[in-house]
């Protein structure tokens, strides 16, 4: 019995530990975050279920869209309050033109512009999908702004970029440079399996 209260005590210790490490962890992000000379990938808040789009998909017509579900609604919202919270206000937020990403960014932060090299790769062959990173690489490199970089796109774009995988509405920050994204960290406020594209 003393065995299992001594187990249990160290495991509550450990997960205290760890609790406190994480929250430190993402304290100095968000103050890398404030202090500029890093870009934010994000990706879609969450969404009703599905992968890729339904058949019929149109790029301006979002009826024929998958979009953001209520509570992916709510994500976005509360995204954009924690960057107001902690006094973050993005220079410029980049979107993929898919009105899931357009609607998260427009949700968190009142802004959107659209951006073709941040639009879906699900579909495009490697020509395609190497042009849009070719072309986002050399946007992220021509860029003179200091302050935050927000940039909303889709998971299969993000794990070409930087090799990372991203729940719906998580954060990750980078450091640009000529030919990669250095990651240097991730934001997960409303962490949720990733699902679809």
């Amino acid at each position: 019995m003393r065995r299992r209260s001594v187990f249990c005590l160290l495991f509550f210790l450990s997960t205290v530990h760890a609790a406190h490490a994480a929250n430190a962890d993402e304290d100095v992000l968000w103050q890398r975050l404030r202090a500029g000379d890093v870009v934010v990938l994000m990706r879609h808040a969450a969404t009703t279920p599905g992968i890729g789009d339904p058949p019929g998909f149109a790029l301006g017509n979002c009826a024929t869209q998958r979009k953001l579900s209520e509570a992916g609604r709510r994500d976005a919202l509360a995204i954009g309050a924690a960057f107001r919270e902690r006094g973050i206000d993005p220079d410029a937020v980049w979107s993929s033109r898919w009105c899931r990403c357009l609607d998260t960014a427009r949700l968190a932060f009142d802004q959107a512009t659209p951006e073709p090299a941040l639009d879906s790769i699900f579909r495009d062959d490697d020509d395609a999908a190497g042009a849009k990173l070719r072309t986002l690489r050399a946007q992220l490199a021509a860029r003179r702004e200091t302050g935050p970089l927000v940039m909303v796109t889709h998971d299969v774009n993000i794990r070409a970029l930087t090799g990372e995988t991203l729940a719906q509405g998580e954060m990750l920050l980078a450091v640009p440079h000529a030919d990669r994204l250095e990651v240097i960290g991730r934001l997960n406020l409303h962490a949720r399996p990733p699902a679809g594209k």
